[in-house]
């Protein structure tokens, strides 16, 4: 079995978590990799724990291009370190598993306290593989391969002060001209990230559909609606001066007036390890509070 380790750069990390996280991976036997950006800050942070520095068997860059058998994506931070650490990986289908030192954490499952049992688990073979599904956004300019897609979800924003107009279609029927903030579509697994926020509906991540929502409308009976995962939407934009935003999760990039966008499922999927007796309802019910009385 082999263990990629992947972390932004920016990411705050105890050292002795990732010692432990370090020993774990040795203590069953695998082999391991490291991201290029984390692998100098993960030698400092054992260096600083043990007093002297130890070497890391290997490194990938921006894309893993090693074996794919018997390999498990780690991801340290939050969710958007596993979003970025899943386009890693490209075409491979490896599956991908999170330890949570971000905030909410609806992807990276496993607290700190976790870290030994997840390590176990991968050495039992008892992490349970999720599908999840990716869009795919099809632009008038180049995107480099796998920045077209996305896992949580895809979005048209103002960029100023000033409103923007996006037509909306659904397989060439048009649904609406949203006036505002401008246009989300999410995936299921994004229903928990911006689309909540958009007062879109949480939806379990085995559902077939997308979530198309408007973005603060200016026609207060504007809602957000759910779409088959068959479906194609295209986006026409309308914007002032200050044109606006296509953001792909966490990338952004400059749209002008009059700027089309074609969106779609992906024919890859990303694979999310889950760990055992960790469900989607009990990540909302912990995540969310779900059930808490407040009123004492």
């Amino acid at each position: 079995m082999k263990i990629l380790l992947f972390s932004r750069k920016d990411t705050a990390h105890d050292p002795r978590e990732l010692r432990r996280v370090v020993s774990a991976i040795r203590s069953h036997g695998f082999e391991y990799a490291v991201n290029e950006e984390f692998s100098m800050i993960l030698q400092g942070a054992l260096a600083t724990v043990t007093g002297e520095a130890q070497p890391l068997v290997e490194h990938y860059g921006k894309r893993y291009e090693g074996p794919s058998e018997e390999c498990v994506m780690v991801c340290l931070g939050g969710d958007g370190t596993l979003l970025e650490g899943a386009r890693r990986l490209g075409d491979a289908s490896i599956p991908v598993v999170g330890i949570n030192s971000g905030r909410l954490g609806f992807l990276t499952m496993v607290s700190s306290e976790g870290i030994e049992e997840l390590f176990e688990q991968i050495a039992r073979r008892e992490l349970r593989l999720e599908r999840r599904t990716l869009l795919r956004a099809e632009a008038g300019f180049p995107m480099r391969e796998g920045e077209e897609l996305a896992l949580n979800e895809i979005a048209i924003q103002r960029q100023g002060a000033g409103m923007i107009s996006v037509e909306a279609y659904v397989d060439r029927q048009m649904v609406a001209t949203y006036h505002g903030d401008g246009v989300l579509l999410s995936t299921p697994t994004g229903s928990t990230a911006y689309s909540l926020s958009a007062g879109g509906p949480v939806v379990a991540p085995s559902c077939a559909c997308f979530i198309l929502s408007p973005l603060a409308p200016h026609n207060l009976t504007m809602r957000p609606v759910v779409i088959p995962d068959s479906s194609e939407v295209f986006l026409r934009l309308h914007a002032r001066d200050e044109g606006a935003v296509l953001s792909l999760d966490n990338r952004t990039y400059r749209l002008g007036e009059g700027a089309e966008l074609t969106i779609h499922k992906a024919e890859q999927h990303i694979f999310l390890a889950v760990p055992r007796n960790n469900s989607f309802y009990d990540t909302l019910r912990n995540k969310l509070l779900w059930g808490v009385d407040v009123r004492s």
